[in-house]
């Protein structure tokens, strides 16, 4: 893309200047409009110390696992798709564990304390995540990479929420983001991290932690689960601004416990994932995000989701948003077969009503696996295509994406963008943006 310099007499210096800082996490999070999850894909994985399927019957080739859940190998016009539509943000889910120093054997039965994982990740790997990074990029999107299925109820994982989980596995977790932020730490500002998915307790616990547990409740089990999420957290950070380089600014994700929500109001520990949730402690200050998931079933109603998530937003805003960080929901969305085929107008509702909310509290919205599935991927082309309406609507209004046309005309380059203050963005901004035409005029661009 090519740069428009800003101008304006001693605000030339400042500006150009002040634009090669990253920009901030609440930017960051405003920038990327819509997003939508690359799901079933690099974050494929056997999932089963009992049946380690993928390393059994296949050749092990990145390619093997990219396809291993059904979708096909990424190409870079899907993310065209979605950048043409409105979207504005792919998260990338990445498993790690098959790609590092275990052997795997020939059996299906794998036992990880006999043949290790290691802390070393494989090259040709990185360079598979790279690239589809890469294809991300090159559409002026952001892109956010994570480690994923390392985490949650399979028993693969590794990253557990635990303070004796932690204590054993922290020395690996904070070798592999070493190793991803080396990679990558020329990277600009399009590009993310995150530092875990879903972990979860020793009991494999959702909703919060300790529910799993006989009493539905344990104190001792939740205290350490919600610690030991804080403390990867901080690792994660830490390990990630040590490396230099432009990670010293970029802008981090943490999630809370589970990635719980605290959607409901059934338990009155539900709200305990956001409450325990800690801002890590960052020498760059406005550079973390907050990541929580969300998914709400339409069984019982469009009035009665709809209710339900204005008041999970509600408490997300004070019990989540309120500690100095802005909030993404790294995945969200319905039972998507279920509902996409026998509630489609009520989830296509839902969805737009669900984009209009977390717009109105500055929320990001990554929309999980639907709209662009299976063999669809590789036209490509939208399989759900009044989700994708319904989704874009709820961010730009009824006349949708198209509506909004280059404010710059015919004569304009693409730019990119930076506002009075001198902060660049990937799009105008609301407010006041200064451009110089190609024809050598200046222009003051409000956008509303």
């Amino acid at each position: 893309m090519k740069k428009i310099l800003c101008v304006g007499l001693s605000l030339f210096a400042w500006v150009w200047t002040s634009a090669q800082e990253f920009e901030s996490a609440a930017e960051a999070v405003a920038n990327m409009k819509l997003g939508w999850n690359l799901g079933n894909t690099l974050d494929s994985n056997s999932g089963d110390l009992e049946n380690m399927w993928i390393e059994m019957w296949t050749d092990r080739r990145p390619v093997d696992y990219e396809t291993a859940w059904g979708q096909p190998v990424t190409r870079p016009e899907l993310f065209k798709l979605f950048k043409d539509a409105g979207f504005n943000a792919v998260r990338v889910p990445v498993t790690w564990y098959p790609h590092m120093e275990a052997k795997f054997d020939t059996e299906l039965k794998w036992n990880p304390d006999a043949d290790p994982i290691g802390t070393q990740i494989q090259s040709d790997w990185m360079k598979r995540v790279r690239e589809v990074v890469d294809y991300v990029i090159a559409q002026d999107m952001y892109c956010i990479i994570n480690i994923h299925h390392d985490t949650g109820a399979a028993t693969t994982h590794w990253l557990v929420a635990g303070e004796d989980e932690y204590a054993a596995q922290h020395e690996r977790f904070e070798a592999v983001w070493t190793q991803i932020a080396e990679e990558f730490k020329d990277y600009g500002e399009h590009l993310l991290f995150e530092g875990y998915n879903e972990m979860l307790d020793p009991y494999d616990s959702w909703c919060f932690a300790s529910f799993a547990t006989q009493s539905k409740y344990n104190s001792t089990v939740a205290t350490s689960a919600y610690n030991a999420i804080n403390s990867y957290a901080q690792s994660f950070v830490d390990a990630v601004r040590a490396t230099g380089g432009n990670n010293a600014t970029r802008n981090l994700i943490v999630s809370t416990y589970g990635a719980c929500s605290g959607e409901g109001t059934w338990n009155s520990h539900l709200q305990d994932p956001l409450k325990q949730m800690k801002l890590p402690a960052d020498d760059k200050e406005g550079h973390i995000i907050f990541e929580i998931h969300s998914y709400t079933g339409l069984s019982s109603g469009l009035s009665s989701a709809k209710s339900s998530v204005n008041k999970m937003m509600t408490a997300v805003k004070t019990n989540l948003a309120s500690k100095g960080a802005p909030v993404i929901f790294g995945e969200w969305g319905t039972d998507n077969g279920e509902d996409y085929d026998n509630r489609r107008d009520n989830m296509a509702a839902f969805l737009r009503h669900f984009v209009e909310q977390a717009k109105a509290n500055d929320f990001g919205t990554f929309y999980w696996m639907g709209l662009s599935d299976g063999a669809h991927r590789s036209v490509p082309e939208f399989n759900q295509p009044e989700l994708v309406e319904a989704i874009v609507k709820g961010y730009y209004g009824d006349a949708g994406y198209g509506a909004i046309t280059d404010v710059y005309g015919e004569d304009a380059e693409e730019a990119e963008y930076y506002d009075v203050l001198g902060r660049r963005h990937a799009t105008p901004v609301s407010g006041l943006n200064i451009v110089r035409m190609t024809d050598g005029s200046i222009r003051k661009i409000v956008k509303p």
